[in-house]
């Protein structure tokens, strides 16, 4: 019996145009199909769109007008559809029954009852395929549950927030506690609109309110609510529930499928977190998988879902081989399904810079080798001074001893090959040991900054979504406050009040105690996951980027082939990143007396008592430790002095500087060659230049900073530049021609393997690029008739003038020739097209107390003669905003939002 028949959509509905609303027996659904069909266009397949609670179909508004709209046009534009590939699709979007427009039969349904009515929809529709399943929220477990129960129809899956498992020994979320309390349940979900509303009210920013009406249309009566008091009556939140075999079904057959997925996640998910989305990607390792920082649980109100989806579609989700001729019937009638060849995984990138497996050796070899090594205080493995007293020496022997014991103990208390282990530790001994414990098992190391504070950290953590975190006692107390994932382990000892306090389950002393005697699991392969290092952010939000153990090695054997690095070498590492190569190099590493998350706590003595202390040859700095080694140098003695005379290879690294500094560095290690080679966390090492290099290009008439020629040999990857257009977007084709400015793209044996859960970020990064594995930089400037590359600033700074495109490093160059002036940013403000260049200048220290705003008349004076480009204003900070990270790149976006406020009238605050 029908208590409320199927009706079909009123005309006025925000978004959604009323044609593409059908009633089918029981079932309201939109469909686009009649439509292609009207344009003569062939879709490639369907995708099957499912809500979840307590949504309707209207969810998927966008999705169809965006793929109706983009087949009609590309038809339009090319006179037909090719093959029907590459984005025509047909969206059916179902209301469940029970839900939305569809009828309310008065039948209590679960899980299995509505998959079962999915699949009994789509044979009465007559839907063979292929059919790409798109689902959210409780939708997104009934979409699977087709997607299992028709691999032969399947072309791919798609996700939004959803789950497909809970375990028995988590509770499940909050709010579904709530929402399932006694005395709360029906009142909350059907008496009221409480459920209802508190969705809503989920979305990021909140719902316009004719949205927000359209979504409360099929449910105004209690009657109506029935099936979403039915849906949260359904959630299978205990082993014994109706429900459950099925979801463990649906779970276990997920695992198996074998076709394109795509995972669009919204971060701020009180329901679905990020533990749902970490069980979704061990069920489906290839997926692409992007994660919106700043959505929730309405992530398809909060941001463009429907572009990236038709990207995928086009890009990455398979057609069946033969597909062509299977009918799929719809309110257009009989059509017929195109072919496509299956692409890559869309979780994973081509590798064809990477060496031949065969030449593959793992980044723990070199400590291996020297594990026999006899003790010697002058060649100790790892040697840190970030410590009191006289510091702390650890032998080759004694590390590959620790890495071996911590490696067992971390497998025996459950650490497996894919898991992720967050290290909140210091640089140092212990932070050596356990990457290369955790490197060893095939774990993988999750490394993100101190630097980005705990709102950055939070982020980073829950983005990567550690299954352990391994860390110190003040990193645990921020991991217990802010909700840090993970299986918690003390770098410290602890008391048990504290150990409870910090909800800690296991020491590393008691981990490594375990592992003693214990064999070793089998090796991970080069090609598996190796480590998660974030971003600095100074660029944008702190990214993951994803190495694997291949790309790890290649990053060794470039180091060491191109800076000579031996046994004999010996490195004083003040940059974090490179702190731990020293093992997987075979040389002695040592970290100076400094707080490796504040670059310019390293002084000029630090950097020689570190020389002194292990003879090291090599010295890796940032640019900020630079600047405050060099301030600090009227300290050294002469034996300090006289250490620093023997070092060989000077590096700085992290960001470019010029030459004035780099002689000044130079000038306290006089025998040295100096370095400063470019490079990014997505490619550590892409281009290098020496002060003579930097002195011999100092003659050329090239703009911007001389990064020097790429490290790689040209058969394995190298540099090629993009060129902008006058709107400042870099649409040009690759190119090594000299003189054109636009975007850098690299390409390397050690480039990342991608970015970490930001598949978008990936398609972005890869755009346009040459075959094989290349990278968009976000980096512009040219290469010169030398092959040299010079970097001239980044494209998100680009100013778009009415002259056509401006880098700001050239102009910033010029600036900083005046006397007085420090470090100078240039910035455009007003609109895209017409943007004036506005000069901002950090003075001297020596210039005395610096207020923020107009630039004196003489400095003012001074700079508009000397700039390159004429600038519209000339203002003063005391300090530039730099980066957490090198304390060196200059943000120019808080510059220039900053000078815009100013020029406009606004306070005057240091930006």
């Amino acid at each position: 019996m029908t208590l409320r028949p199927a009706s079909t959509v009123p005309p006025d509905l925000p978004g959604l145009e009323s044609r593409f609303s059908h009633v089918r027996g029981d079932w309201h659904y939109l469909d686009n199909g009649a439509e292609l069909s009207a344009h003569g266009i062939e879709p490639v397949g369907t995708v099957l769109a499912v809500h979840g609670n307590p949504t309707w179909s209207y969810l998927w508004r966008d999705l169809i007008e965006t793929l109706t709209e983009r087949a009609i046009e590309t038809s339009a534009a090319v006179g037909e559809y090719p093959d029907g590939v590459r984005g025509a699709w047909r969206v059916v979007a179902v209301d469940q029954l029970e839900m939305g427009l569809s009828a309310r039969t008065g039948r209590r349904r679960t899980l299995a009852d509505r998959v079962a009515d999915l699949s009994a929809f789509t044979a009465d529709l007559g839907l063979d395929g292929p059919v790409v399943t798109l689902g959210h929220d409780w939708g997104g477990v009934v979409s699977l549950g087709w997607a299992v129960d028709h691999p032969d129809r399947l072309a791919g899956v798609a996700l939004l927030n959803t789950a497909v498992h809970q375990p028995d020994d988590v509770a499940i979320p909050a709010p579904l506690r709530l929402a399932l309390a006694r005395g709360v349940h029906r009142w909350g979900t059907r008496t009221t609109r409480a459920f209802l509303e508190t969705t809503l009210g989920l979305a990021r920013p909140r719902l316009d309110r004719d949205v927000a009406d359209a979504y409360r249309l099929p449910y105004r009566s209690a009657d109506d609510r029935d099936g979403i008091e039915q849906f949260v009556a359904d959630i299978p939140a205990a082993p014994d529930h109706v429900s459950r075999p099925e979801l463990d079904r649906i779970a276990d057959g997920v695992a198996a499928l074998d076709v394109p997925a795509l995972l669009l996640w919204g971060a701020h998910d009180p329901v679905f977190s990020d533990r749902y989305l970490d069980d979704l990607l061990r069920r489906l390792p290839h997926a692409g998988v992007h994660r919106f920082e700043d959505a929730g649980h309405l992530i398809a109100e909060d941001v463009d879902y429907a572009g990236p989806v038709l990207s995928w579609l086009g890009s990455a989700a398979a057609v069946p081989e033969g597909s062509g001729g299977d009918a799929f019937t719809g309110p257009g009638g009989p059509s017929t399904s195109g072919t496509t060849s299956p692409p890559e995984p869309s979780g994973t990138t081509a590798s064809s810079t990477a060496p031949d497996s065969t030449e593959f050796r793992p980044i723990w070899a070199g400590l291996d080798e020297r594990a026999a090594d006899p003790v010697s205080r002058t060649d100790q493995a790892v040697l840190d001074l970030t410590a009191t007293g006289a510091g702390r020496f650890v032998s080759w022997g004694a590390l590959d001893r620790q890495v071996r014991r911590l490696a067992a103990g971390l497998h025996e208390i459950g650490v497996r090959r894919g898991d992720r282990v967050s290290l909140l530790v210091r640089p140092g001994p212990t932070l050596t040991a356990l990457v290369y414990a955790c490197l060893r098992i095939g774990a993988v190391v999750v490394v993100a900054d101190a630097g980005l504070g705990l709102r950055g950290l939070t982020r980073a953590q829950r983005g990567a979504w550690p299954q352990y975190l391994i860390g110190q006692t003040t990193a645990l107390a921020a991991a217990r406050a802010a909700g840090w994932p993970g299986v918690r382990i003390a770098v410290d000892p602890l008391d048990p009040v504290r150990r409870r306090a910090l909800g800690v389950d296991h020491e590393l002393i008691d981990v490594a105690r375990a592992g003693e005697g214990l064999e070793l699991p089998p090796e991970p392969g080069p090609d598996d996951d190796a480590a998660v290092l974030f971003t600095s952010g100074s660029t944008g939000p702190a990214k993951g980027v994803l190495y694997t153990h291949r790309r790890l090695s290649a990053l060794r054997d470039v180091l060491a082939e191109h800076f000579a690095v031996g046994p004999d070498t010996g490195l004083v590492t003040g940059f974090a990143p490179f702190a731990l190569l020293g093992p997987a190099l075979g040389t002695r590493s040592v970290t100076p007396d400094m707080d490796v998350s504040a670059p310019r706590t390293l002084t000029a003595r630090a950097v020689a008592d570190a020389v002194k202390a292990t003879d090291a040859r090599m010295v890796f700095l940032s640019p900020a430790a630079i600047l405050h080694v060099v301030d600090t140098a009227d300290r050294l003695t002469a034996v300090d002095r006289e250490a620093l005379g023997r070092v060989e290879t000077f590096l700085s690294t992290g960001a470019p500087i010029g030459a004035a500094l780099l002689e000044a560095a130079q000038s306290l290690m006089p025998a040295a060659e100096a370095h400063t080679p470019y490079g990014m966390t997505e490619c550590l090492l892409v281009t290098d230049i020496t002060l003579a290099g930097i002195r011999d290009a100092a003659g050329a008439p090239d703009t911007g900073v001389c990064v020097g020629r790429p490290i790689v040999d040209p058969a394995d990857g190298g540099v090629l530049i993009s060129a902008l257009d006058d709107d400042g977007a870099a649409t040009g084709p690759p190119s090594a021609d000299p003189g054109a400015l636009g975007e850098v793209l690299v390409s390397a044996p050690h480039l990342k393997e991608r970015y970490d859960r930001r598949w978008l970020t990936d398609v972005a990064a890869e755009r346009d690029t040459p075959p094989g594995h290349w990278h968009r930089t976000g980096d512009v400037g040219h290469l010169d008739d030398a092959g040299r590359l010079w970097i001239e600033g980044r494209l998100a700074h680009v100013l778009t003038t009415s002259a056509g495109p401006l880098a700001p490093v050239g102009p910033e160059q010029s600036i900083e020739r005046v006397d007085g002036v420090r470090r100078a940013a240039v910035v455009g403000v007003g609109p895209a097209g017409v943007q004036q260049a506005v000069a901002v200048v950090e003075p001297e220290r020596a210039s005395g107390r610096v207020r923020p705003g107009l630039a004196p008349e003489a400095l003012d004076a001074a700079v508009r003669e000397s700039s390159s480009v004429p600038p519209a204003a000339v203002l003063v900070v005391p300090e530039m905003p730099t980066d957490v990270r090198h304390n060196s790149k200059i943000d120019r976006a808080r510059l220039a939002d900053w000078a815009s406020g100013v020029l406009a009238g606004g306070r005057v605050t240091a930006p």
